[in-house]
């Protein structure tokens, strides 16, 4: 948990998506879909950290085949032009420079809440999804937040609100398992933000329907 101060102007949303690539252009254009709204910024570099992690996109595996990169380029103008067209909220030039688990309020509010400090101030939210980063990263930031995730890493960071999309254990993923992620991520925030039933979902799932 954290005290942090908050620092410039201060704008709330339903989820922060970090990652303007494949990964989150996929999962923010879900959750819009089901009426989540939420703020996609460019990436992640964490205040003090040695490297800063790498969110902005979904890099090309040296092993993928022309017919791969073909898929994923497609998919990605797809998506980029479902962004414009339903107007989320990317911001591409600006990067989150710290993630705070914040204390649960007085007034009812959720148990625990994201505050994520950018340049221009801080983005409150009650879900936090991050793209391309490392397991080993991972649970870093969860002990530098306090929380031990113990053995089952995305237990721990689902019941506070954390996501992962883009991620696999060995290689990068195939751009139809980005899909499937993003799909499982935004049914499972929008299970939480509508509990007695998801709105109806709007139209524009090309990318969104690969098979699971």
């Amino acid at each position: 948990m954290s005290s942090m101060p908050l620092y410039g102007g201060i704008e709330r949303t339903t989820a922060v998506v970090i990652g303007t690539g494949l990964s989150g252009l996929a999962v923010a254009s879900e959750l819009q879909r089901r009426g989540v709204a939420s703020i996609i910024v460019d990436g992640l570099d964490l205040l003090g950290a040695g490297h800063p992690a790498n969110t902005s996109s979904l890099q090309r595996c040296d092993a993928a085949d022309a017919a791969s990169l073909r898929e994923r380029n497609e998919i990605l103008r797809h998506l980029r032009n479902y962004a414009a067209s339903h107007k989320l909220d990317v911001r591409n030039n600006i990067r989150a420079l710290q993630l705070d688990l914040l204390e649960a309020g007085t007034d009812g509010s959720p148990t625990e809440k994201w505050a994520v400090q950018t340049p221009g101030g801080v983005l409150l939210a009650d879900h936090l999804v991050l793209t391309r980063c490392a397991h080993s990263q991972l649970r870093r930031m969860l002990s530098e937040l306090g929380m031990a995730a113990g053995q089952n890493l995305m237990a721990a960071m689902h019941a506070l609100g954390m996501y992962l999309v883009g991620v696999g254990e060995l290689i990068t993923p195939t751009p139809k398992e980005v899909l499937r992620q993003a799909k499982v991520v935004g049914q499972a925030i929008s299970a939480k933000v509508h509990p007695n039933g998801i709105p109806a979902l709007l139209p524009g799932g090309f990318a969104l329907a690969a098979p699971a």
